[in-house]
């Protein structure tokens, strides 16, 4: 039977040798409707306001997570046995993890309450799915096996950490995938030799790194600094972000007033901005179109309010920033909202829809207290003799990994910046 191949600018060749029926599988599951659609989703929301290039989809993102897998289980194989069950659900769970994400991913997840790892496991256990269709196919088991794979149930094991750890194929795609497309190449780090210092710590059954990978997991942990740093934590991809939630809760809120002219009641946009459950088969009209669609009829709409908001993420006339970062010990936050808010009213603006206090974190590295990796997920190092130590143990760079990045920023309307500068800096409180 023909070899399928998919060309991969992260990973050049992904291949499919369709005369093994696990790979067979995995080629039909990547034909899926439900897969299919998350070409439409793009991995970084609105990054590419800032990188131009970063309009990559979370569908590019699956594939290589799905083949950095791959090669975790063949690096893994050489010493520990696996089930051929496993690791056909291991790569099953690793192509179809991001299936539950809606338009945008977090920033709706966090509007309209839906939960994509529920829908993930929705999608698969439906029996109108594509998806469901095609695991079960294979073998009428599969479908609740990958739901229990994707719980970890009954217990963690190295086929679990590969997708979910702190040494997983899902970070390492995506850190090599958004430093390529972002341009930015602060993300950049050594995964062939880092997959080749994976190993299985027997007795517990967990992934660990052999001390010849100390200095690759070293660059890897420092490329996710920087890219929270400079490109997730960027101060444009945050105000549009912020901007994007502000939209879709004013929608929500003209829509449950009535007041929203499109989409109707029953379209899937409506409903998951009203809180209601969606069919498997309504998710799947949920993507970045969709909700950009909307924007587009929004922005010529009766709420003045609704269509500023849009035109300025079409047009990228963004929020522009008060950084207060390095005044984190300064003024309580209640404060500066007061000031910030009092400042708006008098210019004549809504406080609500015309700015956000902003202060993503994130730790690069959480070390473990112990020795002891049966429960937890950190990164442990085994040496020639099989003795685990924790990674702060044995890397100087830990200490400075383990500390969270943090920034406070506010996020104003153009048109009302100047005065809020000027009534924060200073401290102005009616």
């Amino acid at each position: 039977m023909p070899e399928k191949i998919i060309r991969d600018p992260v990973h050049d060749v992904i291949a499919f040798d369709l005369a093994r029926p696990v790979e067979a599988l995995l080629f039909s599951l990547v034909n899926t409707i439900e897969l299919q659609r998350l070409r439409r989703i793009r991995q970084l929301g609105l990054a590419s306001l800032a990188y131009p290039g970063a309009d990559h989809c979370r569908y590019a993102h699956s594939l290589g997570v799905m083949q950095t897998a791959r090669r975790m289980l063949q690096r893994l194989g050489t010493t520990a046995a696996i089930d051929d069950g496993l690791y056909t659900v291991c790569l099953a769970a690793a192509l179809l993890h991001d299936l539950g994400h809606g338009p945008f991913s977090h920033v709706f997840e966090r509007v309209t309450g839906i939960d994509h790892e529920a829908v993930t496991r929705q999608l698969v256990e439906d029996p109108d799915t594509d998806v469901h269709a095609v695991l079960s196919g294979f073998d009428a088991r599969l479908p609740r096996m990958l739901v229990e794979f994707l719980e970890c149930h009954p217990a963690r094991t190295f086929l679990h950490d590969v997708l979910s750890s702190q040494l997983d194929a899902d970070r390492f795609d995506y850190l090599l995938r958004d430093t390529l497309m972002t341009g930015a190449q602060y993300g950049n780090f050594d995964l062939s030799w880092l997959l080749h210092a994976l190993a299985v710590h027997q007795p517990t059954q967990r992934l660990v790194v052999e001390a010849k990978g100390i200095s690759a997991a070293e660059a890897y942990l420092q490329a996710r600094y920087h890219l929270y740093r400079n490109v997730y934590f960027h101060k444009v991809v945050r105000s549009a972000e912020g901007m994007l939630r502000l939209t879709l809760q004013r929608a929500a809120r003209l829509a449950a007033q009535g007041r929203l002219p499109w989409p109707p009641r029953d379209h899937p946009v409506s409903m998951a901005l009203a809180g209601q459950s969606l069919s498997a088969h309504q998710f799947l009209d949920l993507d970045d179109v969709s909700i950009l669609h909307c924007f587009k009829l929004w922005r010529n709409g009766p709420d003045a309010t609704l269509a500023s908001l849009c035109s300025g993420l079409l047009d990228r006339r963004l929020f522009k920033v008060i950084d207060l970062t390095d005044r984190l010990g300064d003024a309580p936050v209640g404060r500066i909202l007061a000031v910030a808010q009092h400042a708006i009213r008098a210019a004549g603006g809504d406080p609500a829809y015309a700015m956000f206090l902003d202060e993503p974190a994130d730790t690069p590295y959480r070390s473990e207290a112990a020795d002891d990796l049966s429960g937890g997920r950190g990164i442990f190092v085994q040496d020639a003799r099989g003795n685990l130590s924790e990674f702060a143990r044995v890397s100087p760079l830990v200490e400075a990994l383990n500390r969270q990045l943090t920034f406070r920023r506010l996020h104003v309307a153009e048109p009302f910046r100047p005065a809020v500068a000027q009534a924060v800096l200073q401290g102005d409180v009616p």
